[in-house]
């Protein structure tokens, strides 16, 4: 199974990407994270309403094809530790792909909160985009090592 980290942003910061990448490489081929990022429009313009649309747009575009989506939003369900391990084993468990979406600055686009079957809140803390795709990261691999009997999720 695949899961898309689909995330509004580029060029973030070569700490982002390692932080990132520490914990995608360790997930097995059968829970494989994958990062999808999405360019973020310019928000000169200041019609933020349009911009969200726009990049919501894009971030369906990127979704594969029968994904079960999931939406990280503020009023989404905190999870614990083993509530998101539950997940993963669900999500493990019906063979489709799963779609993880961040949106940008103004958060989700209307479009985007209306294809989810399941919203998660990392924390009613808002956090800065780049430190997201870590802390997901992360936790999807404690998630998966705790389903495996594996140390990491002491």
């Amino acid at each position: 199974m695949q899961i898309h980290l689909i995330a509004v942003g580029s060029k973030m910061p070569d700490w982002v990407q390692q932080g990132y990448n520490e914990y995608a490489k360790r997930l097995p081929r059968e829970c494989e994270l994958l990062l999808r990022e999405i360019a973020p429009d310019k928000r000169k313009s200041g019609d933020l309403a349009r911009i969200t649309r726009d990049e919501g747009e894009r971030m369906i575009a990127a979704l594969p094809p029968r994904a079960h989506v999931v939406t990280l939003d503020i009023p989404g369900k905190p999870w614990s530790t083993s509530d998101l391990a539950q997940a993963l084993q669900r999500w493990l468990g019906n063979g489709q792909p799963v779609a993880l979406m961040v949106g940008g600055p103004e958060g989700l686009a209307p479009q985007v909160k209306e294809l989810a079957r399941e919203s998660w809140s990392l924390s009613p803390l808002t956090f800065p985009h780049p430190l997201v795709r870590i802390v997901v990261a992360e936790q999807i691999y404690r998630a998966w090592s705790l389903l495996n009997n594996h140390p990491y999720h002491r």
